[in-house]
């Protein structure tokens, strides 16, 4: 069974699109995470789910 971790970030209603988007962009590349799921809330408050898969190292010796 696949294991995940996940990390949630939380965006103001005053950060623009293209802040969240250099944020998201740069998580993804460097940490390897992906998009899970994002929320938008009344008053504008954005929420992002973001995962990547746990890699356990089993001991073969």
């Amino acid at each position: 069974m696949v294991e995940y971790e996940y990390r949630v970030l939380d965006f103001r209603r005053d950060v623009e699109r293209a802040e969240i988007r250099q944020a998201l962009t740069d998580h993804a590349e460097y940490g390897h995470w992906e998009l899970f799921r994002t929320r938008l809330y009344l008053g504008g408050h954005r929420r992002v789910w973001l995962r990547r898969k746990i890699i356990r190292v089993r001991r073969t010796a």
